[in-house]
């Protein structure tokens, strides 16, 4: 019984997690509407609110075409398994309200983000195109490299923490958060998680035009809107689990969906603000400039807690 009651939580989590995602890129298109001095959509329904059902529909009932000479079953799954993996990160939640407890929440999250490479680089050699294959090479390669730093990221907040556990993330921030603790720490944290959801200024997966739009070349319909569901379902995650590592909020709380959606915003704002960034200077950016500060602070972290642990106890 306890198993069906997890499992139905989950489900009906899955379906708001959906809708969120259908009305995050209209807020996506609205607020970029407005930094460029335009009215994003407004046509459908009540002020555009209608308009991600009406994409949904058009996406979903387009006819399904696929490239003749492509491995068929990998290049059709590939989506399904980017969404699934994306979907699948949110049963981590520590909401205590019958869905599944994580004592080791953190290990299952880096699990899940590092399996979401295979997706992109499947959807990419699939497709039996080499503009797909050379712009999964560098989406995975982009991926990867931004995932070192995001782990010892985390692994200096687990230091603080001494558990694997997200709940345990509330209760040690209940005077001071980790983002004013260690606030280089987070805003490294936010921009590894716009290169880990390929988002500008780190889009070269998604839109680089020497390459005709990355790995995604040969997807449309069905196929292209999983993939961009996954995307921004990653995205809410990422947002949700900022808000929990850094500004220390309780899932019962109001105020956990606000920094939600001002970290969701956030992502909208440097996409409507930053260029794109050179392509040379990205790997840079992740070994010689996030890398070095990560590991840094996580020897800092690991003295501090054991300074902690043995003249304060």
């Amino acid at each position: 019984m306890m198993v069906l009651i997890k499992l139905v939580s989950y489900f009906i989590l899955v379906i708001l997690v959906l809708v969120s995602v259908a009305f995050f890129t209209l807020l996506e298109r609205k607020v970029l509407g407005y930094i460029q001095i335009r009215k994003g959509p407004n046509k459908v329904g009540y002020v555009g609110l209608l308009q991600p059902f009406a994409d949904a529909v058009k996406l979903f009932t387009k006819e399904q075409t696929f490239p003749t000479m492509s491995n068929f079953i990998p290049y059709y799954l590939s989506p399904v398994f980017s969404l699934f993996i994306s979907l699948v990160c949110w049963c981590l939640m520590p909401y205590e309200l019958g869905l599944f407890s994580f004592e080791f929440g953190v290990l299952f999250f880096l699990c899940c983000t590092s399996a979401g490479v295979y997706s992109t680089m499947g959807a990419g050699w699939a497709s039996n195109s080499k503009y797909s294959l050379l712009g999964c090479l560098r989406a995975v390669a982009q991926t990867i490299s931004y995932e070192v730093s995001l782990a010892l990221i985390l692994l200096s907040m687990l230091f603080l923490v001494g558990g694997f556990d997200l709940g345990l993330f509330e209760s040690y921030q209940r005077y001071c958060w980790f983002s004013v603790l260690g606030f280089p720490l987070a805003l490294l944290w936010f921009a590894s998680c716009l290169a880990e959801s390929n988002r500008t200024p780190f889009d070269f997966a998604e839109g680089e035009s020497e390459l005709v739009s990355g790995f995604n070349t040969e997807y449309s319909g069905g196929g292209f809107a999983l993939i961009f569901m996954a995307e921004y379902a990653s995205i809410l995650f990422l947002s949700a689990l900022f808000s929990i590592v850094f500004l220390g909020s309780s899932l019962v709380s109001v105020f956990f969906y606000v920094k939600i959606m001002l970290a969701g915003f956030c992502f909208v704002w440097v996409r409507g603000t930053l260029p794109r960034f050179r392509y040379d200077k990205l790997m840079y950016l992740a070994w010689k400039s996030f890398l070095p500060v990560a590991l840094n602070y996580c020897l800092f972290f690991m003295g501090l807690k054991v300074f902690l642990e043995v003249f304060l106890v």
